[in-house]
């Protein structure tokens, strides 16, 4: 009894040995690094990419959107000004600037925006994709 134990030890060691040595090889299909991992940002900022430049400053992030093409896709509402709204994936809160729009007011089912001086109000989006 003792000798099986110890003749099923000796095995899984060899084969646990056997399978690290294939995986540091590359073989046997252990490692899906065969394709470069290429960042789709989407339009986004690089999350990759520091904010702090090295002498300590923060860098400018250029929020970008398609001028007419505004879709809210959130809003945190609060009574008191401090509300927010997720704008084309960028969270915004009054006086953002998006898409050549700045935000005028947000309320609890839309947010205004400016541009132009003229008013553009655009409804929460409440489709799910």
């Amino acid at each position: 009894m003792l000798r099986r134990v110890r003749i099923k030890k000796v095995w899984v060691f060899f084969l646990t040995l056997i399978a690290l040595f294939a995986m540091a090889r590359g073989g046997g299909g252990f490692c899906a690094a065969d394709e470069p991992f290429v960042y789709n940002s989407k339009g986004k900022r690089n999350p990759f990419i520091s904010m702090v430049t090295p002498d300590g400053q923060l860098r400018k992030i250029e929020r970008s959107a398609q001028e007419g093409d505004l879709m809210v896709e959130g809003i945190i509402y609060d009574k008191y000004g401090y509300s927010y709204a997720i704008v084309n994936g960028l969270v915004v809160n009054v006086g953002s600037d998006i898409g050549g729009y700045r935000v005028v007011r947000i309320e609890p089912s839309r947010v205004i925006f400016s541009k132009d001086d003229q008013l553009t109000e655009v409804d929460l989006n409440t489709k799910e994709e």
